[in-house]
């Protein structure tokens, strides 16, 4: 086909698309199809009832009384995909209708003259009427919820039969007038549940909604106002006092919209959760809350390959690192999603241990747990552990991750993100793991701190074991940014700020970070991890990076306060080893990957065996240094190491200019082929020279 027929078509289909869409045409077409299904309802009446064929005058007077009666019950203005009992009730009312009202004529007709049909051919034309409009509305239904329940399934929060109808609650008070942005199926469902349950003092006035094609109908007896850009003029007109955001696949970018609109309009904003927070036996319910600042960076819901998932974590057994950190923990809940035959949660910290252990004992009371209360940096308990579980999976995600500490005190870096992560890898390889994943970050990328070059180093360690000729199982790193509502991020330090009355402390004023939600960041370290080629490291597609400023403002909004009037933001300068831009490549990284639309390769050769080797010998020994010796030894080891580190200046870079004199007093005296460090062999460190 010619360019300019194919533009010519698009634009056709394009005007119909549109065209159909709007209100008038789409009420058209609803009037038109139950006028045609009253026809053939009579059609088929007087076929049974007498046998033959109707005429022509007595079909258009039924289709004309029918008709009558679906306008006068609104059929047409009801939403076919939304139907609730407010739609079923007036369906019934309207076979009542259509079945009483022409006997009761027929009786009356004797004196006037109508010639209506005598009941026993009205009684089951009506009959038959009303049951076809409502198994047209009904598989309309079904297809819908069908097509919905494949995505997330639904099941009601309350027992409706226990709870009356909307109104005044059963404490006197008055229910409080409701606006719902949204009238999708979560809508709907939230419409059902404010008007059965008084205890939630709700009454709805009205939904709003952007699509064309809800305009003007009704859902559970509740009007479609119109678009969101009017929200302030139906708060006004209908005396709204309550407006909940219905819309748990949204965007954050939308919420945020509708969140500042809504500002300073004198009403209650409450939202649904998203469909990300609920996941294996948890469905999704209309549970209202308040706006929460995840709400406002949340993206589209991560569609994961759940069935290969499924395929390679059932019947395994699974150990996690890190078991009793914020990343880690979550992925301990995804993983537990797939029912592996054992989960192993292993961590230094016993009081986060036993809270995750709780919570998954609660939330899948069927799977089995063990927790190893073991600390990485000890290779013989390690190796007792993976000797006793044998584990299939490893989700390596222990780590320190404070930047400004780990600038004061790098050798506690080094020997838990380095040689910790060199434990397990040990350990993984002796008992044939299958996979490994290692959870990187983003600061490994260009790092300016202790962290991002520990980091960095054990994407190395991991490479190496995933060309090891050895190995038998696949080896992989995966980074992403800032995690919300981890511990020590600055989500919950805004919270205490905010508590205390500010002032809201930002390092720079134009320092931006990728944000993550943390069952984000589990779940797309599950495809990577699991679906990912042998060797590689993978970086999450975070979005856009948000400027710390409009973090600080958007959470000081969501508590009802304004910045510079009811509470100050401070800017206190940049902290030891902090970057004012994350990255999420080098110049020679970039590439995307088949594993996932939102994971990506950072491609990059293994680090040579013997450098690798020497310099990690290097950064061992710098720890039994004095102090200035220490940090100048940890300062060369990073910089040969990963040439793109740049230390930064207010951290461990204050000892740059030493470090550059100390040059070769900082290498082995030894660097024979015995003492590079191959994964499987015991590693031997040769005394060094101290300057």
């Amino acid at each position: 086909m010619p360019p300019e027929f194919r533009s010519i078509q698009y634009l056709l289909l394009a005007w119909i698309q549109r065209t159909c869409s709007r209100p008038w045409v789409r009420q058209a077409v609803k009037m038109t199809l139950d006028a045609g299904l009253a026809g053939v309802a009579w059609a088929a009446a007087f076929g049974l009832v007498r046998a033959a064929l109707p005429d022509t005058n007595s079909t258009l007077a039924w289709v004309a009384f029918a008709m009558g009666v679906n306008l006068a019950f609104q059929h047409t203005r009801q939403h076919y995909r939304l139907m609730g009992f407010v739609e079923l009730r007036s369906l019934i009312l309207s076979m009542l209708a259509l079945v009483l009202v022409p006997p009761a004529g027929h009786v009356l007709d004797g004196s006037i003259g109508l010639g209506i049909e005598p009941p026993n051919l009205t009684v089951a034309a009506g009959l038959l009427t009303a049951l076809t409009w409502v198994m047209v509305r009904a598989t309309a239904v079904d297809v819908f919820r069908r097509r919905l329940l494949r995505k997330h399934p639904h099941r009601p929060t309350v027992d409706r039969r226990k709870t009356p109808r909307g109104g005044p609650s059963q404490h006197g008070e008055l229910a409080l007038r409701t606006l719902i942005v949204g009238a999708g199926h979560a809508g709907a469902q939230l419409c059902l549940e404010l008007q059965s349950n008084a205890e939630l003092k709700s009454r709805v006035v009205g939904f709003v909604d952007d699509a064309l094609e809800k305009q003007g109908v009704r859902i559970q007896g509740v009007p479609v106002l119109g678009h969101s850009d009017l929200l302030p003029v139906f708060i006004k007109e209908a005396q709204v006092s309550q407006v909940i955001l219905a819309m748990p696949r949204a965007p954050g970018s939308r919420i945020r919209q509708l969140a500042r609109a809504l500002h300073g309009e004198g009403v209650r904003v409450k939202t649904l959760p998203s469909i990300q927070d609920f996941m294996g036996k948890n469905a999704w319910k209309p549970e209202l809350r308040d706006i929460a600042i995840d709400d406002l960076l949340r993206r589209e819901p991560i569609s994961l390959d759940l069935g290969s998932i499924q395929q390679a974590l059932a019947d395994s057994v699974v150990l996690i690192t890190g078991a009793g950190g914020s990343i880690g923990g979550e992925l301990a809940r995804q993983v537990a999603r797939f029912g592996p035959a054992r989960l192993i949660l292993l961590g230094r910290g016993e009081n986060s241990l036993w809270e995750i252990e709780r919570e998954l004992h609660y939330l899948y009371p069927d799977q089995a747990l063990e927790v190893e209360l073991c600390d990485i940096r000890n290779p013989e308990r390690l190796r007792q552990v993976f000797q006793a579980w044998r584990p299939q999976f490893v989700f390596h995600a222990a780590a320190h991750k404070h930047v400004p500490y780990l600038e004061k005190h790098p050798e506690e870096g080094i020997e838990n993100n380095i040689f910790g992560t060199l434990n397990v890898l040990k350990a993984a390889q002796a008992s044939g793991v299958a996979r490994f994943v290692n959870v990187s970050t983003d600061k490994a990328v260009n790092p300016t701190s202790v962290l991002g070059a520990t980091k960095r180093i054990a994407e190395f360690l991991v490479l190496q074991a995933a060309e090891d000729d050895e190995a038998e199982g696949r080896y992989v790193s995966v980074r992403f940014g800032n995690v919300l509502g981890s511990r020590g991020s600055v989500i919950p330090l805004f919270h205490d700020q905010i508590r205390r009355g500010g002032p809201l402390t930002i390092t720079h004023q134009e320092m931006t970070r990728y944000f993550m939600t943390i069952p984000e960041a589990a779940q797309l370290v599950l495809q990577a991890g699991m679906l990912g080629q042998n060797g590689k490291v993978f970086v999450l597609d975070m979005g856009e990076p948000v400027r710390i400023v409009d973090l600080a403002e958007d959470m000081a909004r969501l508590s009802g306060l304004k910045v510079g009037y009811d509470i100050d933001l401070q800017f206190t300068g940049m902290r030891p080893g902090e970057k004012l831009h994350e990255e999420l490549f080098t110049d020679q990284e970039q590439g995307r990957s088949d594993v996932h639309e939102k994971v990506f390769e950072a491609s990059q050769e293994p680090k040579n065996r013997a450098v690798l080797g020497r310099w990690l010998q290097t950064l061992r020994h710098a720890g039994t240094l004095p102090e200035h010796a220490r940090q100048r030894a940890i300062l060369q080891g990073f910089m040969e190491l990963v040439p793109n580190y740049q230390p930064s200046p207010n951290g461990l870079g204050r000892h740059l200019d030493a470090a550059i004199d100390f040059g070769e007093d900082l290498m082995p005296s030894h660097r024979s082929p015995a003492s590079v460090i191959v994964l499987r062999t015991p590693v031997t460190f040769t005394p060094l020279q101290s300057s």
